[in-house]
């Protein structure tokens, strides 16, 4: 089997393991929403950082005067207060990281047997197959709450924050954090290296007949 017939799968794979990344990222940002305040008194800057896990900001109230350390409240499992956009993430992109993940492994098993020279149609054709379901669903599991969380920054949601929090129900105003970029980015390449995936197709090959020649003999 020529090497040449796998180059878009290598793509497939590079560009799965990008997203994947991506996607891994994103869900370890704070910066989901990025939050406005007025009241400075314990929220030092006036801006709080609300992430799928946890809450930030800077508080000089509980670390020395000048130095720029973030504060954080961890979301607890199953708090009331966490709004379903905020739960549906911590969800779905756990199962992004996992669908992804599985992807890459059936690409690379693939890949392996192509490179290994394991002429074998149904099963490439079935790694590569599995690889595309799990990019794109994946990619769809990032898409919701990327999706639900930017539509809550743009109709300034408030969250119920409790009061040990000393946070504010709702901010002045809010804008959308660098996590979303970066998971709208997790989206676009995980459901690209899926659809790679899902057109792979076993290349054909023709033989080539020659005429046979007879010498004849006088």
């Amino acid at each position: 089997m020529s090497l040449n017939t796998s180059h878009l799968q290598l793509a497939t794979f590079a560009v799965g393991t990008i997203g994947w990344i991506m996607c891994t990222v994103s869900m370890g940002l704070v910066e989901w929403r990025v939050w406005h305040v007025d009241n400075t008194t314990v929220i030092s800057s006036g801006v709080a950082w609300v992430g799928i896990w946890k809450v930030c900001f800077i508080s000089y109230l509980h670390v020395s005067p000048g130095y720029k350390e973030q504060f954080c409240h961890k979301f607890r499992a199953f708090d009331s207060f966490v709004p379903h956009e905020i739960f549906a993430a911590q969800g779905l992109l756990l199962i992004a990281m996992i669908m992804g993940l599985l992807g890459l492994t059936a690409t690379i098993f693939a890949l392996r047997n192509i490179y290994m020279g394991i002429v074998d149609k149904t099963l490439i054709a079935h790694f590569f197959l599995a690889g595309g379901f799990f990019y794109i669903f994946s990619g769809l599991c990032v898409l919701i709450p990327v999706s639900w969380n930017f539509y809550s920054v743009m109709h300034n949601e408030s969250i119920a924050f409790p009061p040990s929090y000393h946070m504010p129900s709702s901010p002045v105003t809010q804008e959308v954090g660098a996590a979303v970029p970066v998971g709208i980015i997790a989206v676009i390449l995980l459901l690209l290296s899926g659809t790679f995936s899902l057109s792979y197709r076993f290349p054909s090959y023709k033989k080539n007949k020659h005429p046979k020649h007879h010498n004849k003999r006088s």
